[in-house]
């Protein structure tokens, strides 16, 4: 299988302050990757290298074979899509102009919006459950109506590839479930491929074909969920301790821990 990424010994430092220190890592099309680790590991700034945000301070990475620092911004809007962490914005847009806006790197320059393009923005508000706020302003929304807003705009752009920076986090069970059900459907539907910072190992472990483990911007395991999920990496990654059993109701693994003093 051809690689989507190479890293190839990827540093990046916030002054003096390393975030990725040597990654080296190849990741395939068509898989979901949870990219896991505590807060401050780097996770944040490895999207960012990944979508070509920020450039590395050394080292090589290749999207599709080609030099990642090479391909436009126009290209590589067609090829993924980013759900930040922290998303604001200033101006009163509806909801339906800024789903739209994912489909802006495929309208030529002063041209209108084809039916295509409508049509994904229709159908990405309908996936995610805010089609009937299309016409309310975003700066009325709550926190987790512009977030679930935020994944729409990801869908309607309908990439390839799909970046997702705790997607989730300031969503309830119900809409955590529906996003992470509609990723899991792109890859295993139509060979998407999805990279996603997910905090909660049991999501992880649910819906990630591969999981990413990063510590003080190090590398520490990458691989298969069934393999690299264990107490052993989970202890080192996170200092806590665990056991992994299989769940039959979801027939997925998941993860206990030990709380407080035994």
């Amino acid at each position: 299988m051809t690689d989507l990424y190479s890293l190839e010994n990827i540093c990046y430092a916030y002054g003096d302050t390393p975030a990725l220190d040597r990654i080296d890592i190849n990741l395939s099309p068509g898989r979901f990757y949870g990219l896991i680790g505590p807060n401050g590991c780097g996770k944040t700034t490895m999207l960012d290298i990944l979508t070509g945000n920020k450039a590395p301070d050394s080292g090589r990475i290749f999207f599709n074979k080609q030099p990642l620092a090479s391909c436009r911004r126009r290209q590589l809007a067609r090829q993924m899509a980013l759900v930040p962490q922290d998303f604001t914005i200033g101006f009163a847009f509806t909801v339906e102009e800024i789903v739209m806006m994912g489909r802006h790197p495929f309208i030529k320059r002063f041209s209108a919006p084809t039916p295509r393009d409508r049509e994904l923005t229709s159908q990405a508000m309908k996936q995610i459950g805010i089609h009937h706020l299309r016409h309310r302003y975003v700066n009325e929304l709550s926190g987790g109506e512009k977030q679930r807003v935020v994944v729409a705009r990801a869908l309607a752009q309908d990439t390839p590839v799909f970046l997702f920076d705790e997607a989730t986090s300031n969503l309830d069970i119900h809409h955590t479930i529906t996003i992470f059900n509609i990723a899991r459907q792109l890859v295993k539907n139509e060979g998407r491929t999805i990279i996603a910072v997910i905090h909660n190992l049991n999501l992880a472990a649910a819906y990630c074909d591969h999981l990413i483990f990063l510590q003080q911007g190090r590398l520490i395991t990458a691989g298969p969920t069934d393999k690299s999920l264990n107490p052993k990496t989970i202890s080192k990654v996170f200092g806590v301790e665990s056991k992994i059993s299989l769940d039959p109701y979801n027939k997925s693994r998941q993860v206990s821990f030990r709380y407080g003093e035994n």
